[in-house]
């Protein structure tokens, strides 16, 4: 038979003893005992031989060969951010125009956005493998990627709970396990230390009620299936925009006032002064608590990507609502 390690087992069995007896019982004596040993360890040589052969051939061997990639294409943010704290920024040979972190992934070679990269610049980087993910990239890519012979790796994580685990698979398929391993070790201890020590401090207080504000005008919030978003939940706050029909609804005024907040939380912009941008929308919010008890904080961009930043974007919207 076949065992779990693929080792193949031939057992003497009940009928073999019984074949080997009834020899002797016959009064063939030894010279039957001696036929049924032959028989058996013949079989027993041509299964490991046929065993043996099977397990030689090149499929095979293939199963048992793990490639490492030297040339990495990355198809989203967080995913290039990924890349790089697991060391392989040296790898990368491509990104898309979006991949501004670390500063030296601006220097990597652009293959367009993330909905609708340029297939024909991706295959002139001649990749080992195209990292993609399933919150940004158009299955379609995946499919024609593959279609063209190309090898793709798929991140599906999309919770801060689930990145821990993204980390170690990315890390297995990229060969660096260990550095993967530690990495999601980190996090997992950023997340556990945060989650406690904000539990410890809102013990007897009510849960507070905030807004994340991603844009100023037109009006838009962190809702569900965000990190920012897991981010409140493990620090034990309401986001208000929570039960919200897409991960970054656009609110007007009113409901914003309606939902009262206790705190307001800005999140940083690209290539523009966030605090002079808020002005307007904060004069219009000057009636909700947070805004009249001066609880408006301004952030960094920590918590926009699935990414080992966020364990910083913890920290940063912890310290807000203390």
């Amino acid at each position: 038979m076949i065992t779990a390690d693929n080792k193949y087992e031939y057992n003497f069995t009940a009928e073999d003893a019984e074949e080997v007896r009834t020899n002797n019982s016959d009064g063939q004596g030894t010279s039957g005992l001696t036929t049924a040993l032959i028989r058996f360890l013949s079989a027993f040589i041509c299964v490991r031989i046929i065993f043996l052969f099977i397990a030689c051939t090149p499929t095979a061997l293939a199963a048992e060969l793990v490639i490492v990639p030297k040339r990495i294409i990355s198809l989203s943010p967080a995913t290039t951010e990924v890349l790089y704290s697991l060391g392989l920024g040296d790898r990368i040979v491509g990104v898309t125009s979006f991949c501004d972190h670390p500063a030296e992934a601006k220097k990597k070679a652009k293959i367009g956005g993330m909905s609708n990269p340029s297939l024909e610049a991706i295959v002139e980087l001649k990749p080992d493998i195209v990292v993609m993910t399933t919150d940004g990239n158009p299955r379609e890519v995946d499919d024609r990627l593959r279609g063209m012979s190309l090898k793709t790796y798929v991140w599906t994580a999309r919770t801060l709970a689930e990145l821990p685990r993204g980390i170690r698979e990315l890390a297995g398929a990229m060969g660096v396990k260990e550095r993967g391993e530690k990495l999601a070790r980190e996090m997992e201890e950023g997340m556990e230390k945060n989650g406690s020590s904000a539990k410890r401090q809102r013990s007897g207080t009510s849960m507070k009620k905030v807004v994340y504000i991603v844009w100023p005008e037109p009006l838009l919030v962190a809702g569900p299936e965000t990190a920012i978003h897991d981010a409140m939940v493990l620090l034990g706050l309401e986001n208000v925009a929570g039960h919200a029909q897409s991960s970054y609804p656009r609110y007007s005024i009113e409901e914003l006032i309606r939902s009262s907040p206790d705190v307001v939380v800005i999140g940083k912009g690209v290539g523009m002064d966030i605090r002079t941008v808020s002005e307007g929308v904060l004069k219009k919010l000057a009636s909700v608590p947070a805004v009249k008890n001066g609880k408006v904080c301004y952030v960094s961009d920590n918590l926009y990507r699935l990414a080992p930043r966020v364990i910083q974007g913890i920290e940063e919207l912890a310290a807000c609502v203390r």
